[in-house]
């Protein structure tokens, strides 16, 4: 099992204001903010993630929250909708809660699962689901969010293609997904080496327009395995499948490897190790300021140059 795609373990979205984000995320939706931390490539920019207690993969949304960045486009070639697992009966405090924070939410109905969609303050889509089997994993409370209704982590994340075959290959033949359900155009996909964040939807749409990465879009979706070494076995079968893949990347809590599948969405892979405990405990993780090594050395002006959180 261990050298297999462990379902999900991250999912990267772009919001256009840090606090905003930080607000709606840690104060609406009462998840933990396990890391502060710099985007890699822009160290002006925050990078935010946001789980459970510990910090567990399949809990982790993370942010670029680039200020003022104009609103991105939900299309094709892109992950259009989030799920989160919560608990059954759920659904009623959450649609009062957003309700009374002004947020409009719809009910829906998905393979027999019911749950709420509504989107963040970006216009990022999201979807509370209340799943089949119990989700027992553990989670992060808030005065506002009791255990008995927080959010237990990723459900499910949806793809927006115009031809699934291609995409459905690769989740099937290189990363171990099997097709669970279809209902009309919209395929679910498993993989049974997770009880949890362990499905993929995929919508074929040959009309839908091609999405554009900015303000309430995701960036990328992130498989997760046990190690790095793994890893790299991973990295040999999309190179046999004859798509481009980077090479190893150190992302400080996890290593990580990137290529787009053939219907335009971003996958990364990326390992458990070494964790979000790498440079804080569990009781200090989100409260500081954490820089890569590389931005260790001008820390002032990159404290500097970051928009006020408070």
């Amino acid at each position: 099992m261990e050298n297999r795609i462990l379902g999900l373990h991250h999912i990267t979205a772009i919001a256009s204001s840090a606090k905003r984000n930080l607000d709606f995320y840690t104060k609406v939706l009462g998840l933990r903010l396990v890391k502060k931390t710099v985007n890699f490539d822009d160290p002006g920019t925050y990078h935010f993630y946001y789980g459970n207690e510990t910090g567990t993969p399949g809990t982790i949304l993370t942010f670029f929250p680039w200020e003022g960045i104009g609103q991105g486009r939900t299309g094709a070639g892109m992950a259009t909708d989030i799920g989160y697992s919560i608990p059954r009966g759920s659904s009623k405090f959450w649609k009062a809660h957003l309700a009374e924070l002004n947020i409009s939410v719809e009910d829906h109905e998905l393979f027999g699962e019911k749950g709420l969609s509504f989107t963040d303050p970006d216009g990022l889509r999201l979807q509370l689901i209340e799943p089949m089997v119990e989700d027992k994993r553990a989670v992060w409370t808030t005065e506002a969010i009791q255990e008995d209704v927080a959010l237990r982590g990723f459900h499910n994340v949806t793809l927006t293609l115009q031809n699934a075959e291609p995409t459905i290959k690769v989740l099937t033949d290189i990363l171990g997904y099997g097709l669970q359900a279809q209902e009309g155009d919209r395929y679910r996909l498993i993989t049974d080496a997770a009880d949890t964040a362990n499905l993929v939807d995929i919508i074929e749409d040959g009309s839908a327009t091609r999405g554009h990465n900015a303000a309430g879009t995701n960036h990328h979706i992130a498989f997760r395995v046990k190690d790095d070494s793994v890893l790299m076995e991973y990295r040999e079968k999309v190179l046999a499948a004859g798509l481009q893949i980077t090479p190893k990347i150190d992302r400080d809590y996890f290593f990580s490897l990137y290529f787009r599948e053939p219907g335009g969405v971003l996958f990364e892979i990326a390992t458990d190790n070494p964790g979000f405990m790498r440079d804080e405990s569990q009781e200090e993780l989100g409260t500081a300021l954490k820089l890569p090594k590389q931005y260790e050395g001008i820390r002032g002006d990159i404290e500097d140059s970051l928009p006020n959180l408070s």
